[in-house]
């Protein structure tokens, strides 16, 4: 019987920005998987004169880089052959959004380490969130700084594990005054540009957010792959607002708005239509400006036809994966919550892992019946 190809599995360390200690972490990883009895290789590794890297480095076989002349000097990139030659069952291979030099066999790292993969070895991979390239424009707002190497998205949705290397902006700051990211003539100059405080709280939270993406898309894979939804966790928040024909509604969408700002979730609108009861053109007009309001704020509109609010609010936040509810309180008298129970009352009792904001609001009819 013919054995089936393998091919190899893709874990990258992914940082805000030099100097977290992604390359650090990784060869640490290296050292305990060797220890466990796997065959493990330095594939490239970049120390950049890091005492601590080249030091975690020792005890690790580095497999040469390949000499590639240009013009009158020599050059050297990793040695891709080399190691698919070596087969070890795991290669660590630094810096992934690296160009090689012009006259090396493939353009970018990346594809290097894609045609380790396809050989069958494992690999284990760094990079720092301004190289993706979808954040690029972003990057370059919060930084001023335009990042030339990068790496296309489909390379971080087809790793296999993202694991996020993270420190505080504060420490970061420090390791760079301590001399351990770069050379003391450059730490001025880098502290005064990329690594300033307010730019490395909005790429640490670029990263986070793109764990935060990457580990909620496998969860919704496992779920559609028939797994128990039991293991399904929402790491975004996300509002979902109710309004209805009631004047309030317009008060609940501005508050759930400020909400969904706050929390930076996304925001939905649901207005549920009871295929029962016809709307008035006065009722047709105020659901109309609630969907103008809503988009206003950026958020989806969703409007269902159901004669059961309760089914039709519980199978939304269920697809929609809605944190957050915020509705007006009950318009029902005391008795007829006391005999029947509140719609928030039995949403609660459906959804409990959603948190509920009850809007306190004027006593008011319908639009119609004010």
């Amino acid at each position: 019987m013919i054995k089936a190809h393998r091919r190899g599995k893709h874990k990258i360390f992914i940082g805000m920005s030099p100097g977290v200690g992604k390359t650090y972490r990784m060869l640490e990883e290296g050292h305990r998987l060797r220890s466990e009895g796997i065959d493990v290789v330095i594939g490239l590794l970049e120390t950049h004169n890091r005492v601590e890297t080249v030091e975690k480095a020792i005890g690790l076989e580095l497999i040469p880089r390949q000499q590639i002349k240009m013009e009158s000097v020599t050059l050297t990139e990793m040695d891709t052959n080399a190691i698919i030659k070596r087969q070890p069952q795991l290669a660590l291979v630094d810096e992934l959004a690296h160009t090689n030099v012009p006259n090396a066999e493939r353009e970018k790292r990346y594809q290097d380490v894609e045609i380790l993969l396809e050989a069958g070895i494992d690999v284990y991979s760094t990079v720092n969130i301004q190289h993706i390239e979808s954040l690029n424009d972003t990057v370059a707002k919060i930084t001023g700084v335009i990042v030339r190497e990068r790496i296309p998205d489909h390379v971080l949705e087809a790793a296999d594990e993202l694991v996020v290397v993270d420190v505080t902006p504060e420490t970061l700051q420090e390791r760079l005054r301590d001399g351990k990211i770069y050379a003391p003539e450059k730490i001025d100059q880098s502290l005064n540009n990329f690594f300033q405080r307010r730019h490395l709280i909005a790429l640490r939270e670029l990263a986070l957010r793109e764990i935060a993406d990457n580990i909620e898309d496998d969860l919704e894979a496992h779920e559609q792959s028939g797994y128990s939804t039991n293991l399904i966790c929402n790491i975004h928040e996300r509002v979902l607002v109710c309004v209805s024909t009631y004047p309030n509604s317009l008060q609940l969408l501005r508050r759930g708005a400020r909400i969904s700002s706050y929390m930076h979730a996304q925001l939905y609108v649901l207005f549920v239509d009871d295929p029962d009861r016809f709307l008035t053109k006065t009722e047709s007009l105020h659901i109309e400006t609630c969907e103008r309001l809503c988009k206003e704020f950026a958020g989806t509109f969703i409007r269902v036809r159901n004669s059961q609010p309760l089914d039709a609010i519980v199978d939304t936040a269920k697809n929609y994966r809605v944190t957050q509810i915020v509705m007006g309180e009950s318009q029902k008298s005391r008795w007829q919550i006391l005999f029947k129970g509140s719609l928030t009352q039995r949403i609660l009792r459906v959804l409990k892992n959603v948190d509920i904001h009850i809007i306190s609001t004027s006593k008011a009819g319908s639009v119609d019946n004010p």
